[in-house]
């Protein structure tokens, strides 16, 4: 896994959480749930990151339209991640049936 430098303009951000999303789809296509949760980690550190950062900066007109592109490609991602995932995780929770199910 390739380490991206640190995002400067807002877009930037964006742009690294879609990376980052396209990251997770791949690990996601080879069953590989540990890395998917990696880049699941990266991504909940860039989007705090990217709400700091929408505090002090806008985006331009433009801008804003490459945010929709960039957070439309996100939710595809997103969705065939969650496809992909379901199997594994009826599997998961199949595990636990039968167990009391215990509050903390």
């Amino acid at each position: 896994m390739t380490e991206m430098a640190a995002p400067s303009a807002l877009i930037d951000y964006y742009k690294a959480i879609e990376q980052s999303s396209a990251r997770m789809l791949e690990a996601a296509k080879l069953k590989d749930w540990d890395e998917v949760v990696r880049c699941e980690g990266a991504c909940a550190v860039l989007i705090e990151q990217l709400r700091f950062q929408a505090r002090a900066q806008e985006l331009s007109p433009e801008e804003r339209k490459e945010k929709t592109r960039i957070m439309q490609r996100i939710l595809k991602n997103d969705a065939q991640i969650r496809h992909l995932a379901e199997p594994w995780l009826a599997q998961f929770e199949h595990l636990f049936e039968g167990q009391p199910q215990v509050m903390h």
